[in-house]
Parts: C-alpha cells; sequence; structure tokens
C-alpha cells in the first residue's frame, strides 16, 4: 500500500513539473537529421532558413519562428546558443516586427543571417524582406549591440541595385563578411559587405545561374558554393561549384547528392566549417520545410565528404559532432 501511495505521489509530480514547463530536454550527444530537434525547453527548434555564428566559445543559431499561435502582422527571429552544436538554448525572439515598410498582408521576412562587425561592435542581421507577390524583392537590416539582443530595424535596399530575395552569409577565414543574394534576372551574386557590414563594398563575382538557398565555404584552398534550383516550397537537387578566388572563374555546377534523392528532401541554408584540434568538418545545413504545418518543419545537418574539388552530401545518418576536435562521426 505505501510503496502504491508513493509511486502514485511521484506520478502526480513528474505531471505537476511537465504542466509547468519544469522538464527540460535531457543533454543530446546525438544530431538526428530529419527528426525533431528539441532546444532546453523540451520545445521543437524554430531557426528556419537561418545562419549561424560564433562568437569565442559559443554558436548562435539564428532563424525564422515558426510556431503556432504567433501574431500575424508581425514577423519574428529567433536566436539560439550552443557551445556544442548538439544543445541548443532558446535565447529569446531577437526580431518582433511589424512591417517596417507598408509592405501590406502577408509581407515577408525570410533567411535571416548575422554578422558581427570589429569596427562598429554591432550585430547586423541582413533579411530577404518583401511584399506578398514578392516584387520589394530587397534586402532588410537590423542591428543589436549584443548576440541575444533586440535587433531594431535600420532600413531596406537592393544591393547594388539588384533583386534580392533568398539571400545567404559566407565570413571567410580571414574574418571577412560576404553576402549572396538571388538576383532572378541574372543570377547569383556574391558580395563582399563594408566593415561596418551596413552596406556593399563590392560585388565578387555574378555566377549566372539560377539558384538560391546560396552556400559558400572555404576549404583546403577552394571556394565551394552550393544552391538549390528555383522549385519553391519542393525539394530539387542542390548542386555545386569550385573557384580558387570568389572572382572565379567558377567550374560546371554538379549534384551533390543522388539527383533522384532532391538533396533529401531538404534546401540548403548554410555550409558550416568546424574547425578543432585534430581536424575540420564542413556541415551541410538544409530545412525540410513543410508548407501546411511550418511550426514542424526540420533540419537536416550532415557532415559532407569534402576535398580535392569534390563535395557529397551523404545519405542522412545520426551522428556526433565534436566543436573541440573538429571531428564527426
Amino acid at each position: 500500500m505505501i510503496k502504491k501511495i508513493l509511486l502514485k505521489r511521484i506520478t502526480m509530480a513528474v505531471m505537476t513539473l511537465l504542466i509547468t514547463g519544469q522538464v527540460y530536454a535531457q543533454h543530446q550527444k546525438i544530431i538526428n537529421p530529419g527528426e525533431v530537434w528539441p532546444d532546453n525547453r523540451g520545445e521543437h527548434i524554430q531557426a528556419h532558413g537561418g545562419g549561424i555564428i560564433k562568437i569565442k566559445n559559443t554558436y548562435y543559431w539564428y532563424g525564422e519562428e515558426r510556431r503556432r499561435g504567433l501574431d500575424s502582422n508581425k514577423r519574428y527571429v529567433s536566436c539560439y546558443a550552443s557551445k556544442d552544436l548538439t544543445n541548443w538554448t532558446f535565447k529569446g525572439d531577437v526580431v518582433q516586427m511589424t512591417d517596417p515598410e507598408n509592405l501590406g498582408q502577408r509581407w515577408v521576412l525570410e533567411r535571416p543571417k548575422v554578422f558581427y562587425s570589429k569596427k562598429s561592435r554591432q550585430y547586423v542581421m541582413y533579411f530577404h524582406l518583401d511584399n506578398a507577390t514578392y516584387k520589394f524583392a530587397r534586402v532588410g537590416i537590423a542591428v543589436s549591440d549584443r548576440p541575444d539582443g533586440d535587433f531594431k530595424y535600420l532600413k531596406s535596399f537592393r544591393p547594388l541595385e539588384h533583386e534580392s530575395r533568398d539571400i545567404g552569409q559566407f565570413i571567410d577565414d580571414d574574418g571577412t563578411p560576404y553576402l549572396v543574394f538571388e538576383d532572378r534576372p541574372l543570377g547569383f551574386h556574391i558580395v563582399r559587405l563594408s566593415d561596418d557590414c551596413l552596406s556593399i563594398d563590392r560585388e565578387m563575382c555574378l555566377i549566372a545561374e539560377h539558384m538560391e538557398g546560396g552556400a559558400i565555404v572555404h576549404y583546403n584552398g577552394l571556394y565551394y558554393a552550393i544552391g538549390s534550383a528555383l522549385t519553391g516550397w519542393k525539394p530539387n537537387p542542390n548542386r555545386y561549384a569550385t573557384a580558387k578566388t570568389l572572382e572565379g572563374p567558377w567550374s560546371e555546377f554538379k549534384d551533390i547528392a543522388p539527383k533522384e534523392k532532391n538533396t533529401y528532401g531538404s534546401q540548403s541554408t548554410l555550409l558550416l566549417k568546424v574547425s578543432g584540434k585534430k581536424d575540420t568538418t564542413v556541415l551541410f545545413l538544409g530545412d525540410i520545410w513543410k508548407p501546411k504545418e511550418q511550426w514542424d518543419s526540420r533540419y537536416l545537418w550532415m557532415p559532407v565528404q569534402i576535398g580535392d574539388g569534390k563535395l557529397w552530401l551523404p545519405e542522412p545518418t545520426p551522428f556526433k559532432i565534436d566543436v573541440k576536435n573538429g571531428t564527426a562521426n
């Protein structure tokens, strides 16, 4: 009888903790591509179309907040922090923005990417800003004094006076910041940002390929650029090209995975280089979009096979990443 009473009390205590939100996700040791990814609260991470920067020993992941119950008049960007790329702590919605340019109903804020400017000591967020018909086609900028602080809207513009929709970010090994943007009439632009990251310094190149979801990594003396075809929410075979410099010339684009797999149902958003004491691993970061249930959209993270001008995304499987040693298995 005593055992039954104790068991009942324990069960009730656990239920109370669950209801009050005091039970947190367990420490995770592996990344499971395509599965629900709980944060420190046990809730699925909401950082879609996002980007990651590393400040000292902490990674900050920014993305589109798509959870249910949001104010439909606002657009939200979430921020998560991690020291191991596996366990993420929710730092809050660092953007909660009402329509900044009178764009009307169903206005768009997509693919947020954050840069840190040593010159201004500010964190500068770029994002695709648009109206419902995707005719505005500009980048928006918001700034903050902290990586997890409130970002305040500053301005919007068309980089080099060109249309800009999907954007990507690249920070070279020397810290130089670059923006990648998709220009529907012309193709795939790579531009260097100014020291304060608030404007374009110069164009590095225009790749005459109509691609979005652009991402770049510098690995063993070569630049690798990847992108996705223009098929909206529907996944397609992502492709890559290489060059010795960002100015090019760039090689012919090739598939990063078996064509029939459509990048395993995902779309590229970032190539993240993890350099450690023993090795360097490059992670493919992609989104598995669920347009009708956007809050349940998933993430496909996976180490790529890279080197000697080749890049290959293997079949996704659970893996461990060791950020101190730069290894994955």
